[in-house]
């Protein structure tokens, strides 16, 4: 666990997380999400039709709905207050069939038997105790059910601000844990070798890792409001992981 960090004192950093920084989410995240992190996830998750699909540690629930777009069986677990109400609100709205349930990812309630696939993604870099969420999300699938999921890059973390300020990336610590502070909330650093050994000690078959890059003519388009996104195209600022849970 991150050195005076609880699970419990990191979930209340989100739970006033403001209504607008919610509502910009919509309706599939933010630039990165859209153009880096989602088409990944949903190629990895393959054909959703008829599947049951946990999405753990789901936030406002953007990912959610594009999973029963898609027409999987959506279960979707958040801890935090103003996230989980947000996504319960919008299911009243939408009515698309999601179970959405305020649970913390390392002590999960019964959520109704199996899963074809659990998709993780953007949660366990900020969980300082992150292992038995891993964990929780490998034993609720079925034997050799497929788990996906996505961190920031470890090698590269603060990717634009540093491309940015530098014309360059720079990192000072790789090896240490470390929180890295953000905006609303507090992430947590741990190397490659932390989640890919983890996935081996819980028995898993890794079946695929990718580092995707930003499309050059995207960052082009891009580039004039939001300096630095070429580094998006140079250097991979996200870690997406599938594995497939033992039989």
């Amino acid at each position: 666990m991150t050195t005076q960090w609880t699970n419990e004192a990191a979930i209340r950093q989100w739970h006033a997380i403001p209504r607008a920084v919610i509502e910009a989410m919509e309706p599939d995240g933010d630039f990165a999400k859209r153009h880096l992190v989602n088409p990944v996830l949903l190629r990895m998750l393959g054909d959703l039709r008829g599947r049951r699909v946990l999405d753990a540690g789901c936030g406002e629930g953007y990912f959610s709905r594009m999973l029963a777009g898609r027409e999987a069986e959506v279960v979707g677990v958040e801890p935090t207050d103003a996230m989980f109400s947000y996504a319960r609100d919008k299911e009243r709205e939408l009515r698309q069939g999601i179970r959405y349930v305020q649970a913390d990812l390392t002590s999960l309630p019964d959520l109704g038997g199996p899963f074809d696939a659990v998709v993780c993604s953007m949660v366990l870099s900020a969980i300082p105790d992150w292992r038995p969420a891993m964990r929780a999300c490998v034993q609720v699938l079925w034997p050799g059910g497929l788990f996906v999921f996505s961190v920031n890059h470890p090698a590269f973390e603060r990717l634009w601000r540093t491309w940015r300020e530098h014309g360059e990336y720079r990192l000072r610590s790789y090896l240490a844990e470390y929180e890295i502070v953000q905006t609303h909330a507090s992430d947590f650093h741990r190397p490659i070798s932390a989640y890919l050994n983890e996935l081996a000690a819980l028995g898993c078959r890794l079946r695929e890792l990718a580092e995707p890059g930003l499309d050059p003519a995207t960052a082009e388009e891009a580039e004039r409001a939001t300096p630095g996104i070429e580094s998006y195209v140079r250097l991979p600022n996200f870690l997406i992981a599938a594995a497939e849970s033992p039989l």
